[in-house]
């Protein structure tokens, strides 16, 4: 039994010879020194002897014996991660940290109910976000069925039976193994040309090239070359290019015949996600969340010290107020920011899920999704379809000249239906389809089905042309050849003086250089005969003029970007296409693409002139990988929110430097497990209804901060001075924790609420500073109330036989419940809210006023320590909240006014 040589075990990126994995003749150790000459490119003879095969493939025990040397053509993809492991790494969440160590601190002073509130919050917020995230991940994990899983190879039973066709799982796919390529195949491995006829391959998944390359073998499939080819100095990368397919690209047209050279992870594919798949940096979430951790951290450390030895100062206490003192802590965090975090996001991409197909498998890039103000993507499949179509014909002086599109739709027509092509040509079928909206009943020339078709010359990449050999009705005595194909090509065949030819090259470069493709078409006319035409026929043409291309429009684009612009999103384009042709799709669209950077520009620039000139330049052209993260990691090091969509390995790196990564759901394998976010399209729709749902949930989760950690620092406000005031503690713990429940339950509503249009016009970033102040000023206020209440309170129970402490403690605790009602009501930023009547938060308000009400004239009550009120006190309290809820409106306003809400 032959056996795979070793050195085509290294075989793959970085191993011997070439990094596609072609094993390369190496000389020998006693060698001469090699001679100054062209390198040489081995045979496919010579490539299916290095790798122990043959032409009728491997015999099945060898192909068993290499499946256990190699292992499956399998790409080692990320591990699914338990459910048990994901639950234990939420507890790493910042905001859950901080709950974590005040429970510590609340067991550690024997508050026990503090501790277990802090704990069941901490397990629901927990299971809410692990749950969702696995969700997610068994959907992703669903998607891989849509990848092709078998290929066709030629395998023998025995050394001397003849080769056979079957379909094999590509897992079972070895080095050596010869398979068959037809139109819409995935190329299942690494694979080198034996064989092909018009072969082309799609490798925008690779390397983000739009139109399909041509691939044929170097030795044009003759295995009776038995000597290397030698390769002009700095052609080596395009003998390869064209000798080699890659898995994870696909085959547009053509058929083929390849040996496999590469497998699972020594193949490109896999070796340009191990170079791409490092850690991702902080993202948008992870920094805002950090920021206002840290600020309540530091809160929460002040305030016990400052409350103990405020007392022991003046008040003479010792470590008896150590509870009170970490009530109050605890008063000041908002213990339900987890749940309502966890609960908003969880409920935004499940209905994504849902109304739109969109799995969001990493929660906080929901939130990241929502804080988008830069939104960077490829031209083809999002911005322009994978097809072309035709923009207009021109005759030869540049005038638009509808006989061109004629003999372009005859040639067209007949190539298709006499070539035997095995897929049809994309160019062809837009000619076809640009004549039959120009042809009708008044059409002044014949249609194309009408002519008599004789014989055809198809395309090859040779040539660069088709020529059409046909029969006018009605002349039985002459052909025409009506020949289309590439502007050189054709232009070289016609009878023009060379002054001419360069006028007519001049026009192509013009034209090209707005962004569009040229087909050059010619005719002429030949006596009639019954011999074979042949390329040498192609001689002496008139010339006719051009039929220029352009790539077709998404249908939703332009509508889509507007309402990007319009949400505050900025869109980058970063292609691997000509700059003048990602210049004409933006224009077409209403995108101003301003001065087109391409790639070489890009190389010469520091970072802090890549992130300047980022921030001012719409497209990008001709770029790499290694282009696309460096632009997306500029965008991000100034100061932006990036979002970028990607389907190919090529879009690896991009999509680990932004903050969000977005696929399609027939993206490629690994793309899809490093994305966050995967589309059921490559579509903008989509993407915006993405983002408006992140807005929507992080919408939610920053008013939830913004009135739950005001309303907290006043109450810790009035705690403190009270507490310095009054010869008793102002509140028992066993009333603050209680007081934290109504709250907390009431909070629950913030996760359902739907947030102001104003909130869905722009991104949403919690940002520590922006909540500090708006903490800070409303906080003030809050204690401003409270403190009147301290007021009201001693005028109403002076000369009541109420007890002075219980009724001090109800009075208090009501007017905490009442206030952080209103608080919840008028604090919502956008004066136009887009709640109901029977809205989650109003209906919630409702029911924390009915609690703070009742709850002392409850036999609950003096459990609590808490006594019933006069009615004067309550008469007071309602001109103090008419009062506070008027300063309440006045301050939203001013806030809103000076930051342009509405």
């Amino acid at each position: 039994m032959n056996s795979v040589p070793e050195n085509a075990a290294a075989a793959g990126p970085g191993g011997t010879g070439e990094r596609s994995g072609v094993v390369v003749p190496m000389p020998g150790a006693g060698s001469a020194p090699p001679v100054a000459r062209p390198p040489a490119v081995p045979t496919s003879l010579q490539v299916l002897r290095s790798l122990g095969s043959g032409p009728r493939g491997l015999l099945e025990p060898e192909a068993q014996e290499r499946m256990t040397r190699f292992g499956e053509n399998t790409f080692p993809a990320r591990r699914p991660v338990a459910w048990p492991r994901r639950f234990l790494r939420t507890l790493r969440d910042p905001f859950t940290s901080v709950l974590l160590c005040l429970g510590l601190v609340s067991a550690a002073v024997s508050a026990w109910g503090t501790a277990a509130v802090i704990s069941v919050l901490v397990v629901v917020s927990c299971l809410l976000r692990s749950t969702e995230e696995h969700r997610a991940d068994r959907a992703t994990a669903a998607l891989r069925e849509l990848v092709a899983t078998t290929a066709t190879v030629l395998r023998r039973s025995g050394p001397d039976a003849a080769a056979q066709a079957r379909e094999v799982p590509v897992g079972e796919l070895v080095p050596g193994d010869v398979v068959r390529l037809a139109p819409g195949d995935l190329v299942p491995a690494d694979v080198q040309l034996l064989r092909a006829s018009g072969l082309t391959v799609h490798q925008s998944a690779l390397t983000g090239e739009s139109a399909p390359v041509p691939k044929h073998p170097v030795d044009d499939g003759a295995l009776r070359a038995t000597g290397p080819q030698r390769v002009p100095d700095g052609a080596e990368g395009d003998f390869a290019e064209r000798r080699l397919c890659f898995q994870g690209s696909s085959v547009a047209s053509g058929s083929g015949t390849a040996v496999v050279v590469a497998t699972g992870g020594n193949t490109r594919f896999a070796a340009a996600y191990e170079r791409s798949a490092r850690r991702r940096g902080a993202s948008a979430f992870d920094r805002s969340v950090q920021g206002i951790s840290w600020t309540l951290i530091r809160f929460m450390l002040i305030t016990p010290p400052l409350v103990l030895m405020a007392n022991a100062a003046l008040r003479g206490r010792g470590l008896e107020t150590l509870p009170f003192a970490v009530a109050v802590a605890v008063g000041l965090t908002p213990e339900m920011l987890p749940v309502i975090v966890t609960t908003a996001l969880a409920r935004g991409a499940s209905l994504l899920a849902r109304d739109h197909a969109v799995i969001v498998k990493r929660l906080p890039a929901l939130h990241d999704l929502g804080a988008i103000d830069v939104l960077c993507l490829d031209k083809t499949g999002t911005l322009t379809q994978d097809r072309p179509v035709v923009d207009r014909a021109l005759g030869p002086a540049g005038q638009p000249d509808a006989p061109v599109l004629h003999w372009a739709a005859v040639n067209a027509l007949w190539t298709l239906q006499l070539a035997d092509l095995p897929a049809p040509d994309a160019l062809d079928e837009a000619v076809l389809d640009a004549w039959d909206q120009e042809d009708g009943p008044e059409a002044p020339l014949l249609p194309a089905e009408e002519y008599d078709a004789i014989a055809v010359l198809p395309f090859d990449p040779v040539r660069r042309l088709a020529t059409a050999v046909v029969r006018v009705p009605g002349r039985t005595g002459t052909h025409v050849l009506v020949t289309k194909g590439a502007v050189e090509a054709v232009l070289e065949r016609c009878a023009l003086e060379p002054a001419e030819r360069e006028r007519l090259d001049a026009l192509a470069a013009r034209e090209a250089a707005g962004g569009l493709r040229l087909l050059a078409v010619a005719r002429t006319e030949r006596p009639a005969r019954l011999g074979a035409y042949t390329p040498a026929d192609e001689r002496g043409l008139t010339f006719l003029g051009f039929v220029t291309l352009r790539d077709a429009l998404a249908p939703s684009a332009a509508d889509a970007l507007d309402v990007l612009a319009r949400r505050g999103v900025t869109v980058k384009v970063l292609t691997g296409d000509h700059p003048g042709t990602a210049a004409r799709a933006c224009r077409d669209l209403g995108l101003d693409p301003g001065l087109v950077v391409p790639a070489e520009d890009i190389d010469a620039l520091s970072a802090e002139q890549l992130a300047e000139t980022a921030a001012r330049t719409t497209v990008f052209a001709r770029c790499t990988p290694a282009h696309k993260a460096r632009i997306v990691d500029a965008l991000r090091t100034s100061g932006r929110t990036t979002g970028f969509l990607g389907d190919g390995v090529n879009d690896l790196p991009a999509l680990h430097a932004a903050d969000v990564g977005l696929c399609p759901r027939n993206a490629v394998d690994v793309t899809r497990e490093a994305a966050d976010v995967v589309l059921a399209d490559k579509d903008l729709c989509a993407i915006d209804h993405a983002i408006t749902a992140g807005r929507r949930s992080s919408g939610n989760i920053a008013t939830y901060l913004r009135i739950t950690l005001s309303s907290n620092l006043g109450n810790v406000i009035a705690m403190l001075a009270a507490g310095l005031l009054l010869p008793f503690l102002p509140m028992l713990p066993a009333q603050v924790l209680v007081q934290n429940l109504c709250f907390d339950a009431a909070q629950f509503a913030f996760a359902f609420g739907r947030p102001a249009p104003s909130v869905l016009r722009r991104p949403t970033v919690l940002r520590p500073a922006d909540f500090l102040r708006f903490i800070t000023g409303f906080g003030l206020l809050n204690a401003a109330a409270d403190l009147t209440t301290f007021g009201v309170l001693a005028l109403a129970l002076h000369g009541s036989p109420a007890d002075g402490q219980a009724a001090f403690h109800s009075g208090w605790f009501t007017e905490n419940l009442l206030t952080q009602a209103l608080v919840m009501l008028l604090l919502r930023t956008g004066r136009r809210t887009a709640e109901g009547r029977g809205g989650p938060l109003r209906a919630a308000a409702a029911g924390l006023a009915v609690v703070g009400v009742l709850l002392p004239l409850t036999p609950l009550g003096p459990l609590l320590g808490m006594s019933a009120l006069p009615p004067l006190y309550y008469l007071l309290l309602a001109g103090v909240l008419a009062v506070y809820a008027c300063g309440l409106r006045w301050a939203r306003n001013r806030y809103e006014r000076n930051r342009g809400i509405s």
